[in-house]
């Protein structure tokens, strides 16, 4: 799959996901055969005003790369700003536009989903991003505002006349959330109105669903979210079926925590001791979902505090699995 000048080895991407694609996540993705991780979505404002928490968020190591990292704002100029300080400092494969994110505090300043309600600003934002950077440019859309609003095949139109390489389209509107059912249709419209790729995104929990999402939708690559929270390897499952038509084995209780533990050191790793523990908390939990007694591990994990202590616990739960066999 091509997108832009950027060739994957296969049509899957890990979508963006505030809290949850940080850097060492991206990394272990990627080690899994991820073909191109997102970065979580970094504001554009804090960007062009120096601020150094935001800049941090730009940091992308060698073995990520291919990457797309997302910028969210709506004023033009800043946009374009942005678009080249990450240019200059990261040199992503793709800068991807978030006109997806439904979240309150985003979308009260006219970002993320609120986009999808100013179709003749998004085209400026999307323009201003284009002229600013040869790097390929994309746009990550929702089915609309509401469901009285469905305007996703318009706005990807106004994007891609502007100049986007390609448009990610989740099945959802923006007062939908993450509920109910993700509406593939729409990604079959958006699809059958365009020339370029279109990536479909929503409700892709397990191989299956990315492969019937392709056949039903006819779209040219997918994008899975929620369905990769403490499964990293559902990204791989699809891409190696989708090259070689084999289907790997789901990973075992003994790998699942080895990969927490690993994910946990990682975190350390990166963001220092008590800031990684406690933020493996939430993965930690979603690895050990739906194992023997993970209601149990889940609350002694959630009371972690070092990393030792955290890898003791997470090392116990995986011997007295062991130990049931």
């Amino acid at each position: 799959m091509k997108i832009g000048d950027v060739e994957l080895e296969a049509p899957v991407l890990l979508a963006p996901m505030a809290g949850v694609t940080d850097l060492p996540y991206r990394r272990l993705v990627k080690e899994m055969g991820c073909p191109l991780v997102c970065t979580e979505m970094v504001s554009a404002k804090g960007l062009a005003y120096g601020n150094k928490k935001t800049e941090r968020m730009l940091e992308i190591l060698p073995v990520e790369r291919p990457v797309s990292l997302q910028l969210f704002g709506n004023e033009p100029d800043i946009l374009a700003k942005a678009t080249q300080m990450v240019v200059e400092k990261s040199s992503p494969e793709i800068i991807d536009l978030n006109v997806g994110c439904p979240a309150p505090k985003i979308v009260k300043n006219g970002y993320g989903s609120a986009l999808m309600k100013e179709p003749k600003l998004l085209g400026e934002v999307v323009k201003a991003m284009v002229e600013a950077t040869d790097t390929t440019i994309t746009v990550k859309i929702r089915k609309g505002w509401d469901d009285n609003n469905i305007n996703a095949v318009e706005i990807a139109k106004i994007a891609q006349d502007n100049g986007a390489k390609a448009i990610i389209v989740h099945g959802r509107t923006r007062e939908e959330f993450y509920t109910g059912k993700a509406d593939w249709d729409i990604i079959r419209r958006v699809k059958e109105s365009l020339e370029i790729p279109i990536i479909g995104n929503g409700d892709i929990f397990t191989l299956d669903d990315g492969v019937r999402m392709l056949k039903e939708t006819g779209c040219d690559g997918v994008m899975v979210g929620r369905g990769a929270q403490g499964n990293p390897w559902l990204i791989n499952q699809i891409a190696q079926y989708l090259k070689t038509g084999d289907k790997l084995d789901p990973p075992s209780a003994q790998e699942r925590l080895d990969t927490a533990i690993k994910h946990l050191s990682y975190l350390v790793q990166y963001k220092g001791e008590p800031v990684g523990v406690k933020e493996m908390r939430k993965h930690a939990s979603w690895y050990i979902k739906g194992l023997k007694n993970c209601t149990y591990a889940k609350d002694l994990l959630n009371k972690a505090e070092t990393l030792d202590g955290m890898k003791n616990i997470l090392e116990e739960y995986k011997d007295s699995l062991t130990d049931a066999h």
